[in-house]
């Protein structure tokens, strides 16, 4: 356990980067969290891991850069565990060295093997699909069945999407590595831009706006963003203009699909706190509150997504190793360059 002054410093400095500290009467203990997820997304599982253990969690949010301060930091780092988006996230703090390898007979139970690091370094807590928001006025149900199609000239100036250098994008790219190979890939890039209605930007929320608007008719995005719209009033005619496509790979894989997900930080002061959140975010109890609060699908057996979730249509993801395609991130970054997809089509 850290001193009196350094957990004095540590509250000081959460509330001077406008961090979420959870203030309660003296527990058992605490566990000090760098999260890129935003506080209203997770609230309710701070609260239910306090409620659920008597421990105190201290969060910090950040919004990019996690693993180049948890390495600035090195030993004199706070933090206990980080909780994160993307598994290219959860890739680049282990490949840094600022993470441990865990334990726990709980966590290898409740999360699949492809959700998790094969060294224990980090598990993924929930999924979500990269999809595709389809017009239903402008696009036939049924219309788009694979990410490959998406490179057909029957799509030219009709598909919107954010920049090909953000993680979401160079997740997919780096699936479509893995699934087709490098040159297979570069050619489906190109026939995607040449697919464009225009250059990339915004987020995938503005993706949904641009087909409302009739900008374009189809856009990438991933699901719970559809959740996030309808309950928006200003945002819920967007949602409403368009339905929810689930593409898959040409060789018969599912959708493509990415992580939330923890991981303990080297050299952590709370270590049994920090496992104790670990194993409360795959428990039952915290899996119902991703689906049915942030939209999300729980990776626990047996736990189903939420009714607004299931009401978007049956996913089958992909079963590929996530660490397979993250292995390919840099590969798939250089190939968004080389065909300057983000210049538009």
């Amino acid at each position: 356990m850290k001193s009196k002054h350094e957990a004095s410093m540590l509250r000081t400095a959460v509330l001077a980067t406008t961090a979420l500290t959870i203030a309660t009467p003296a527990f058992a203990g605490e566990v000090n969290v760098y999260s890129y997820r935003q506080p209203e997304l997770i609230q309710p599982l701070i609260d239910g891991f306090q409620d659920a253990t008597g421990h105190t969690a201290n969060v910090v949010y950040i919004d990019k850069g996690i693993t180049e301060r948890l390495v600035a930091e090195g030993a004199r780092s706070p933090a206990d565990m980080i909780f994160t988006v993307d598994i290219a996230r959860l890739s680049e703090a282990k490949d840094a060295g600022v993470l441990q390898t865990v334990e726990s007979d709980l966590l290898t139970a409740n999360i699949p093997d492809a959700m998790r690091d094969d060294d224990n370094q980090w598990f993924g807590v929930t999924t979500r699909a990269r999809i595709v928001y389809a017009s239903k006025d402008r696009v036939a149900e049924g219309e788009i069945t694979t990410y490959e199609d998406l490179a057909d000239p029957k799509w030219k100036g009709r598909i919107c999407t954010r920049s090909g250098t953000h993680d979401y994008t160079i997740g997919l790219v780096s699936a479509v590595i893995e699934h087709n190979g490098l040159e297979a890939t570069k050619t489906w890039l190109e026939g995607v831009k040449a697919n464009l209605a225009k250059a990339p930007e915004g987020n995938d929320r503005a993706q949904v706006k641009s087909i409302w608007a009739g900008e374009c008719d189809i856009s990438l995005g991933n699901t719970y963003y559809m959740g996030a719209m309808l309950a928006d009033p200003e945002q819920t005619e967007w949602a409403n203009s368009v339905r929810i496509e689930f593409p898959t790979f040409a060789d018969g894989a599912g959708t493509h699909v990415n992580v939330s997900g923890v991981a303990m930080v080297k050299g952590a002061s709370n270590e049994a706190e920090a496992l104790a959140f670990m194993e409360y975010l795959s428990s039952p109890e915290a899996q119902t509150i991703y689906a049915n609060v942030v939209n999300e699908y729980p990776v626990a057996p047996g736990s189903k997504p939420s009714d607004l979730v299931a009401s978007w249509g049956e996913l089958t993801p992909d079963a590929t190793d996530l660490t397979a395609i993250a292995s390919h991130r840099a590969e798939a970054l250089k190939l968004v360059e080389q065909v300057d997809f983000d210049s538009g089509s």
